[in-house]
């Protein structure tokens, strides 16, 4: 029986011939994240269990991007540990405030992870990576300890579903309305613990960026990884920036999955999830008139520079600024992004329409600072999740959808597409 591109991956790094479903592994890891919110916990635990020195410092990246810029003094004393444990273990791979980034985005821009890699972040988003064709995906604050002592970490091989989306996409669609559109035909625990392998036309047409957003929310459905087999797309994207040999991997023609699931990707639509759930879906167009308070535009789902972009667009067609009853937060994802933003007038579009840009942090996005829900109030978010309270007062109500619906939506005051201005 063929391999699936995970099992190809877990077999390599578990020094096996081969692996299957169910198997229990320990595993070398390629790369090991940590963020402000996670890594003092790891570091903790790192000397607790008696570390003196990461087994190798070149796997690791620290990036303090959900309370930075500090927003009190218990972020800023999370950063400061993290900041002294980089001295110490001769981490480069830490990023500050100024060099700091959403950490996913960051990592991915900077080629940290590759092509056929094993990541290992403890933040449930590291799954993005596997756009790239690696096995990435979150885990816990002690793995990220036991990562630092020993550089493995241990896995139960996961059954891989085939999600084939044919067709070409619509105007406005993005990887985001992929995501969502699968979320609303599985539901949040469609795909507990097992792998999403993408394929289809859809897929194929989609920037790498846009691969991104869609394995990005893989674990809104459960999946512990979301993965997509390199392509042309994925080869020029590494090209003069992955920092390691990539490995290009395709699953067997005989590989064996739990289930394959089809969509006709030309009649999807610009979605938008509802509260407070990321797979209550609707067709974005058939909603009622649903007044909105605040817009979010960023988060490492959807604050790639392709992202802004198109939001930017949209304003460009509105000719007219955002609602007076509106609060536009837009957060680029990385210091990079924000300089080509800046350079492109992408900025200046968002300024000039009534707008606030941030710096590069996770903080809106998680209801930590910089754009904080009332009791009551109502944001789009082009972010990943809506439970209740993500984004501040369990009272507050988010509305999630890909930037082209965001941009609209802050000129109409209500949630709308572009096809409405």
């Amino acid at each position: 029986m063929g391999k699936t591109i995970v099992e190809k991956i877990l077999a390599e790094r578990s020094g096996r011939k081969a692996v299957k479903p169910g198997d229990e592994i320990y595993t070398k890891v390629d790369l090991c994240l940590g963020n402000d919110v996670t890594a003092p916990i790891a570091i903790q635990q790192f000397y607790s269990a008696g570390g003196e020195q990461v087994v190798d410092p070149g796997k690791f990246v620290l990036v303090p991007d959900h309370y930075t810029p500090s927003r009190d003094i218990d972020a800023a004393e999370r950063c400061q540990s993290m900041r002294r444990f980089a001295l110490e273990q001769d981490i480069e791979n830490f990023f500050d405030v100024g060099q700091m980034g959403i950490a996913h985005n960051l990592l991915l821009e900077r080629g940290l992870v590759t092509a056929g890699d094993l990541a290992i972040g403890a933040d449930s988003h590291t799954c993005t990576y596997g756009a790239l064709g690696a096995f990435a995906l979150g885990v816990g604050s002690t793995d990220l300890a036991g990562a630092m002592l020993t550089g493995k970490c241990w896995f139960q091989v996961p059954e891989t579903i085939r999600v084939y989306f044919r067709g070409d996409l619509q105007p406005w669609v993005s990887g985001k309305d992929l995501a969502l559109y699968l979320l609303k035909h599985i539901g949040v625990d469609g795909a507990r613990y097992q792998a999403l392998e993408f394929h289809g036309e859809a897929v194929r047409s989609l920037s790498q960026e846009g691969r991104f957003t869609l394995c990005n929310m893989v674990v809104e459905m459960g999946a512990k990884v979301g993965i997509i087999e390199p392509d042309e797309v994925t080869k020029a994207y590494l090209k003069n920036r992955s920092q390691r040999k990539p490995k290009y991997l395709s699953s067997d023609s005989n590989a064996e999955y739990i289930a394959t699931l089809e969509y006709d990707a030309t009649r999807i639509r610009p979605q938008v999830a509802f509260p407070s759930s990321p797979a209550n879906v609707h067709n974005a167009d058939e909603v009622g008139p649903e007044p909105i308070d605040q817009v979010f535009i960023g988060s490492c789902t959807n604050g790639w520079l392709e992202d802004l972009r198109m939001a930017a667009e949209v304003l460009l067609v509105a000719r007219r600024p955002v609602h007076p009853r509106v609060r536009l937060i837009v957060v680029p994802a990385t210091p990079d992004i924000y300089r080509q933003a800046l350079r492109e007038g992408v900025l200046q579009t968002f300024a000039d329409a009534g707008g606030v840009i941030g710096p590069p942090n996770c903080g809106p996005c998680m209801g930590a600072h910089m754009g904080v829900l009332g009791d009551g109030e109502r944001c789009l978010s082009t972010a990943s999740r809506n439970s209740v309270g993500r984004m501040g007062s369990p009272k507050a109500e988010i509305f999630l959808a890909g930037p082209a619906v965001a941009a609209a939506t802050a000129v109409l005051g209500r949630i709308g597409t572009p096809e409405d201005i």
